[in-house]
């Protein structure tokens, strides 16, 4: 069978690409024939055909571009050509749930929506950031209204789509890669880099940095719990993809506060094997990848009890939603 998977961009940075990455070696180790199609590409994929569609570089164009996909008619035909002699389309995210939604309706093509859904509009702080994501949600639901099935990354993310579109989803957990998130990796590297001694206890966030992953109420949960823990770090990893909100986050910051940026897909598992603890203050999360991955590292994990959390914290300890002085104190308590 000839599958293709659309991905908006096939990154390391992305969560949800990593995700494409392990589903396409799945589906060719079933006997499959996999075309990965996407905007842009960072990961190379061990044995699927890749196609990257191109799009603008500027980040403020691209996410205009990105929302208004539908109108590129010259793409989107370009594109269906290729996609027509495909058995099956999945797609991972808007707009190339668009892509699925057309190749169903002009080819009858069986099409998949994976669902990982998309964080809610009241968690951002601009105006213009609500309406994005509002219309955002609008144009998800009329590109997945024609799908022949879906796939949810929990049962949060089930319920979500039931109330959202009314559709009805298998609930399928994200695979990690456990030959490379297990216990027994070695930090130090990652250590001697920041100059952080062996005595210091170090705490650990991996993702976006996006208002609605709080991080700010991380900082300022660390900066708390450092009266109770004189020698430690917070060490934030991700790609910067809201400049204004990390240059709030840098004025919030002590010296104590490590931001690393670009950080190798391959080195990540190092960062964790780094870390004491794994905290995050997110308030949206379709399933938190990097919690499974701190916790197949052997690390505790503390989250707020919101999302899917509560399906994915297995070793570390739920807080109620924005309660820093209780998140603080779990801090103090499982850096022990």
């Amino acid at each position: 069978m000839k599958i293709a998977l659309l991905t908006p961009t096939f990154s390391q940075f992305s969560g949800i690409d990593r995700v494409v990455e392990l589903d396409s070696e799945e589906y060719i180790n079933q006997g499959n024939e996999v075309t990965i199609f996407s905007f842009n590409a960072t990961i190379k994929p061990k044995r699927a055909k890749l196609v990257t569609m191109g799009m603008p570089n500027n980040q403020t164009i691209e996410r205009i571009y990105r929302l208004f996909f539908f109108l590129d008619v010259f793409k989107i035909n370009k594109y269906l050509r290729m996609i027509r002699n495909y058995d099956q389309v999945i797609a991972y995210f808007y707009p190339m749930t668009w892509l699925g939604y057309k190749a169903k309706k002009r080819y009858n093509i069986k099409y998949i929506y994976w669902n990982a859904g998309i964080a809610y509009p009241e968690l951002f702080k601009k105006f213009t950031e609500k309406i994005y994501l509002r219309l955002f949600l609008l144009f998800v639901k009329k590109s997945v209204s024609n799908v022949d099935g879906a796939i949810s990354i929990s049962k949060f993310m089930q319920e979500e789509l039931k109330k959202q579109t009314g559709l009805n989803s298998i609930v399928k957990y994200i695979k990690i890669d456990e030959s490379r998130f297990h216990l027994g990796i070695s930090g130090e590297k990652i250590r001697k880099r920041y100059n952080i001694s062996e005595k210091e206890k170090v705490f650990l966030y991996v993702g976006r940095i996006s208002p609605h992953k709080s991080i700010h109420l991380l900082i300022t949960a660390f900066k708390k719990a450092q009266s109770n823990i004189k020698e430690s770090k917070l060490i934030i990893v991700g790609k910067p993809t809201f400049i204004n909100y990390v240059k709030e986050l840098k004025k919030l910051a002590n010296n104590d506060v490590i931001f690393t940026g670009f950080v190798k897909d391959e080195e990540l598992p190092e960062y964790y094997a780094a870390c004491d603890v794994y905290t995050t203050a997110s308030k949206w999360e379709g399933y938190d990848m990097p919690i499974v991955e701190a916790q197949a590292c052997g690390k505790k994990v503390i989250a707020f009890n919101c999302c899917s959390h509560p399906e994915v914290v297995n070793n570390g300890v739920l807080v109620k939603t924005g309660d820093l002085e209780e998140f603080t104190k779990a801090m103090v308590k499982l850096s022990k």
